[in-house]
């Protein structure tokens, strides 16, 4: 059944005129002059304003069960969707102005979080619809988050043994470069379901020829193509950034090394890996997330994840169950790429 629409204006009742305040404060900071403690106040009303938005829609969900039994399903609309955004761009914004270093940047943004998922943990948004969908379908939830990150590591293992040693060949070999990476490039250019399709039947073939294959759960279908597809489509990425990092290491800090005395290995492990780690790891940090992102597609070829869950509700056209196939991919997205630009961050500083 189609849904009824609630303004933001019909919600304001008793205390929740609260969420005004800091959008009228966000007025007024309008005419202060800019500086860092303006910053930070600018976040703490962002952070305010979202902490105030999400609890008034866990007031509005629990009263309208109230009203209307178990069957009453509340969903966050555009609106709210639009206000979280312009939340988070706001204190983003305000973020990158208040200070240069990248790691109390990430810090700084990733606390934003924290009373939303305060919310969460204490149950206060439990009726609304999204978090109803979790609740009747939380041993399949937990089956996708399982496969999604099956699928992450399952690439980025293969892919870090197989591209470091590309990403080498090609900073050591002038002839080898050009020939892997038109290769790769060509990798590159085709389309996620088409890679897909692609292996379907060579890879049938192969289960159908030696049943062991079959028995070690390889088939067209399943895990086993998406692993292939995605180690292939991340290659690019990480042999690039072994070459790009290897590069970047000045001539003449090898030629020191090597006026002291050190060997080509020694001034591999000791020089070159150092110098070149924090661009190796930003190489992982993309396929890391892009794995994330394509691993929503795999569930077209029965690789599960929580792109099972979208396309299931794609297919069912509840907006619910998409969210919660969607939302947790993105959460995973954002903390995967957190992680890395912490440490990324930490190797710079620990550098310097």
């Amino acid at each position: 059944m189609s849904g009824q629409g609630i303004g933001f204006i019909t919600l304001m009742r008793g205390v929740w005129f609260l969420p005004l305040a800091p959008a009228a404060a966000f007025a007024g900071l309008c005419f202060v002059t800019p500086s860092r403690r303006m910053q930070v106040l600018v976040v703490v009303l962002a952070e305010l304003l979202l902490f105030c938005l999400a609890a008034l829609a866990g007031v509005v969900a629990a009263q309208l069960a109230g009203q209307g039994g178990s069957l009453v399903r509340t969903s966050f609309g555009s609106g709210f969707w639009l206000m979280i955004v312009l939340c988070l761009l706001i204190a983003a914004d305000a973020i990158g102005r208040a200070t240069a270093s990248h790691t109390l940047r990430v810090l700084a943004n990733a606390q934003i979080w924290l009373p939303p998922a305060a919310l969460i943990l204490t149950g206060r948004l439990d009726q609304l619809s999204l978090f109803k969908e979790y609740a009747n379908r939380q041993d399949i939830f937990q089956q996708a988050l399982g496969e999604h990150l099956t699928l992450l590591f399952g690439t980025l293992v293969p892919a870090i043994i197989i591209g470091i040693p590309l990403g080498l060949l090609c900073h050591r070999s002038a002839r080898w470069r050009p020939a892997l990476f038109s290769t790769l490039n060509i990798i590159q250019t085709i389309p996620a379901i088409a890679l897909f399709g692609l292996l379907i039947a060579p890879l049938s073939g192969l289960a159908a020829a030696w049943p062991w294959l079959r028995a070690a759960g390889i088939g067209g279908i399943g895990l086993a193509p998406a692993l292939i597809a995605l180690v292939l489509y991340a290659l690019l990425p990480l042999v690039r950034s072994v070459n790009a990092g290897l590069q970047q290491v000045p001539a003449e800090v090898i030629e020191t090394a090597l006026g002291m005395g050190m060997t080509w290995g020694q001034i591999f492990r000791r020089i070159q890996v150092p110098l070149a780690l924090p661009v190796i790891l930003s190489g992982i940090r993309i396929i890391a997330v892009q794995t994330v992102g394509m691993g929503m597609v795999a569930a077209l070829i029965g690789a599960g994840g929580f792109g099972a869950l979208m396309f299931q509700g794609l297919l069912s056209s509840a907006l619910e169950l998409v969210l919660l196939g969607v939302i947790p991919a993105i959460a995973l997205a954002v903390l995967v790429d957190t992680l890395f630009k912490l440490i990324i961050s930490f190797l710079e500083t620990v550098r310097q």
